[in-house]
């Protein structure tokens, strides 16, 4: 079951079971492409596959920039009101 917790701005966080996050090979910080399926009023939340990961981001420029946003999050949520 998935449930909207808080704001960020004009947009609702989304709450993932960890039974859910763990047959997905999902974690905090990963990247989910959503949309809505055509015809139905579903969300669809599909892991991002790996080989479409862009090539030219830095692994350790991303690794600083997430654990910035972890750090920094409350602040960051607030700015986005």
């Amino acid at each position: 079951m998935l449930s909207t917790r808080s704001h960020v701005g004009d947009s609702c966080e989304i709450t993932i079971s960890k039974e859910i996050l763990d047959k997905l090979h999902l974690t905090a910080g990963s990247q989910v492409d959503v949309r809505l399926e055509d015809g139905a009023e579903r969300i669809v939340i599909q892991p991002v596959d790996a080989k479409a990961k862009r090539v030219d981001i830095d692994a350790e420029f991303a690794s600083q920039v997430n654990d910035f946003i972890e750090k920094y999050r409350p602040a960051l949520n607030e700015l986005a009101k």
